[in-house]
């Protein structure tokens, strides 16, 4: 499993940005990162669908609509 979880769907603006923003920390600190469609999940539509993207760190939520690539190299740092 990976660590990082970026929430996202179809049509989705900021996720581009998000995407990158995941890469270079993936880079920056060898640690993976996955991308689940919610548009595939009715329960975490219903969750996530008006905040996304959204960033989960460890299964639970780390940020949305952008990453905080200084926090968030911090938290998996310090193993949060």
């Amino acid at each position: 499993m990976n660590r990082l979880t970026l929430l996202t769907t179809r049509e989705c603006h900021l996720c581009e940005a998000a995407r990158a923003d995941l890469d270079r920390v993936a880079r920056e600190t060898g640690v993976a990162w996955a991308e689940v469609d919610v548009a595939d999940d009715a329960a975490l539509a219903r969750e996530y669908g008006d905040r996304l993207p959204v960033v989960l760190l460890d299964g639970r939520e780390h940020g949305y609509w952008d990453v905080d690539v200084p926090r968030l190299k911090k938290d998996l740092a310090a193993g949060a």
